[in-house]
């Protein structure tokens, strides 16, 4: 993390998800932080945890970057199908998509589900750190809205999808919102 010309902090977000880092610059932005993004990507731990696959994805992309970087792991987390397809997540929505997981879930009475945003932050040979979000909600019954990315058609919260709140009312609420202020918290109380 360094100081740009404009003198506002910039913090390298190591990704390929287009989404993702346009939402976490979004979010960043508004707290005075400006996310440069780097696709150079890292290995991800198969693990039954976001925590851990953060925590090597970033220590993974500092030493090799030899720079500070953040990186975000998030999964959706549905309690019928035992937690499925959490950190699998991108897998699954690649390769099945939304429809096929409603279809999944066609029979299911309890429809509740977690998502979850795992920051992984680390300096170049220090050890890294996580920040968790989790939000809580339920899987609809179909795709609704045409906002958001992934799950978010089918991710309900509070009576409406991610794919219908819009970007910006997404990210006031969103699990990656939640982690990305815990880890925020943390960084101004290091600095």
């Amino acid at each position: 993390m360094h100081k740009n010309e404009k003198n506002a902090l910039e913090i390298v977000f190591v990704t390929g998800n287009e989404d993702k880092f346009r939402e976490v610059r979004e979010i960043l932005a508004t707290m005075g932080y400006e996310v440069i993004q780097n696709t150079n990507g890292y290995p991800e731990l198969q693990e039954e945890d976001l925590e851990p696959i953060a925590a090597y994805g970033a220590r993974w992309a500092a030493e090799k970057l030899g720079m500070t970087v953040i990186v975000d792991d998030s999964g959706l987390f549905i309690n019928a199908l035992n937690g499925f397809p959490g950190p699998y997540s991108a897998f699954v929505e690649k390769n099945l998509g939304n429809k096929r997981v409603l279809k999944i879930m066609e029979d299911e009475n309890d429809r509740s589900a977690v998502f979850k945003s795992v920051i992984g932050y680390c300096e170049p040979g220090a050890e890294p750190l996580t920040f968790t979000g989790t939000v809580e909600g339920k899987i609809a019954f179909e795709e609704r809205g045409a906002g958001g990315f992934g799950y978010d058609p089918i991710f309900d919260y509070d009576g409406m999808t991610f794919g219908e709140l819009g970007d910006v009312e997404k990210n006031k609420v969103s699990h990656r919102r939640r982690a990305l202020d815990k880890f925020l918290e943390w960084l101004d109380n290091e600095n």
